[in-house]
């Protein structure tokens, strides 16, 4: 056991009024703010530099992580392949993709691409003045923050919205597992703590704000206590949702699992760090216009009080999307493994059923998807939930993979974690 060095930073995003606001149907604006949004980070050095980015933004797409990962690595001797950015999926900060009822704003976009880099170059400041440091693993659990939302209807439709007093059961899985893996300088001080947790990051304490999310208040609410940078890495939730709990009670739920897996950690030796970072081919699905506008109108016709606005959204989106049908894209995977702790590095709102499978059919033990890395294409559903419809799979910008992409990645991903598995 010896040669690992850690350094973290974490710097506020710059953001202000006028910024529209992502994460809902329609735009809108905040007027004040609770907590930062932040871009944080960790780069971990054992003979190998791995850097973890996440970033309170709602998603961020390959446009501009692929340019950040070039600077990256130009200015800092560091691997682009080493450089795992994710998004929190906070649904509080001003938007980052187009989707929906609104633009990007690139303003906002700009100031995070200046936090990441300006980030980073703080904590390899950092990494060069560190002695050696150890790092600590616990697999905690948190199985009340979140419930898999995709509840059956009597009607047959899924719930998204509205009035839910008729559902009658989910239609898939939950994942409560809350990996906790921290880093220690030689004093015993904390130098950071990263966690993963699925569930959307949505909910603020004091309504219409900017803010991290319950993830990122708890976070730093966190650091006051044990010191250091604690970095959160959203899962595979694309199929979870918080629907009983207040955002106050998320985040003391939420801390109390970090802190006490913190407190159970055990000293583990990352014997190597190995990275792999590879594009794959998906496609834009194909659509018929006829079934999906019957499958958003009468929901949102039976659901939802204003319904026009949200059904015309949805047509836009279509309209413009029509044009891609078939079309061939690419995007990234990655896995970082960390002695024998697995990173899988996902595009998108991957389904928990999706997640689960990766963990399952993975040689590591210790496997966690991050979901909302490197790029963003949108939910990525499983084959049944294609067959169950609902929001999630409504063609938009918010969905849009082909029937089947889910699996692939899948397969993919475990292609890649035998690859890297040592022989027995």
């Amino acid at each position: 056991m010896g040669g690992l060095k850690v350094a973290a930073a974490a710097t506020e995003i710059q953001a202000d009024d006028s910024m529209v606001i992502g994460g809902s149907i329609n735009p809108w604006f905040a007027s004040k703010k609770e907590g930062e949004l932040r871009a944080s980070v960790v780069i971990i050095e054992k003979e190998v530099k791995v850097v973890l980015i996440s970033c309170d933004a709602l998603a961020l797409q390959r446009d501009i992580l692929d340019g950040v990962c070039g600077r990256i690595g130009k200015g800092l001797n560091i691997s682009p392949e080493n450089v795992l950015i994710a998004a929190t999926h906070t649904h509080h900060a001003p938007t980052t993709v187009s989707v929906h009822g609104y633009q990007r704003d690139e303003r906002f976009c700009a100031n995070l691409k200046k936090s990441i880099i300006s980030t980073v170059r703080a904590a390899e400041k950092k990494l060069e003045d560190s002695g050696e440091a150890r790092m600590y693993f616990w697999l905690g659990n948190e199985a009340t923050v979140g419930q898999n939302s995709r509840l059956l209807l009597k009607d047959g439709t899924i719930y998204w919205v509205g009035p839910r007093e008729d559902a009658l059961r989910p239609t898939g899985p939950f994942d409560p597992d809350l990996p906790v893996i921290s880093f220690r300088k030689a004093n015993g001080n904390l130098e950071a703590l990263v966690f993963n947790h699925s569930t959307h990051n949505i909910g603020t304490t004091s309504g219409s704000m900017r803010s991290p999310g319950f993830y990122g208040l708890a976070s730093q609410d966190l650091e006051k206590k044990l010191g250091g940078t604690v970095i959160f890495l959203p899962g595979s939730f694309g199929s979870t949702h918080n629907l009983l709990l207040s955002a106050d009670e998320m985040i003391i739920r939420i801390k109390d699992a970090i802190e006490g897996a913190f407190l159970e950690s055990t000293l583990t030796d990352p014997s190597s760090i190995t990275t792999v970072k590879r594009e794959f081919e998906y496609r834009v699905r194909k659509f018929d216009e006829e079934s999906e506008e019957k499958a958003v109108s009468y929901y949102c016709n039976k659901r939802l009080k204003n319904p026009e606005p949200t059904i015309q959204v949805f047509r836009r989106m279509r309209s413009q999307l029509s044009e891609h049908q078939g079309e061939s894209r690419r995007s990234w995977l990655q896995v970082i493994l960390l002695g024998d702790i697995a990173l899988v590095g996902v595009p998108g709102e991957l389904f928990t059923e999706l997640g689960i499978q990766i963990k399952r059919r993975s040689p590591f033990r210790h496997t966690y998807v991050v979901g909302l890395s490197n790029d963003y294409i949108g939910y990525i559903p499983d084959e049944r939930a294609f067959d169950l419809g609902g929001y999630q799979v409504w063609t938009g910008f918010h969905s849009f993979v082909d029937r089947g992409t889910g699996e692939s990645i899948v397969n993919q991903a475990v292609q890649m974690l035998h690859e890297l598995h040592p022989p027995s």
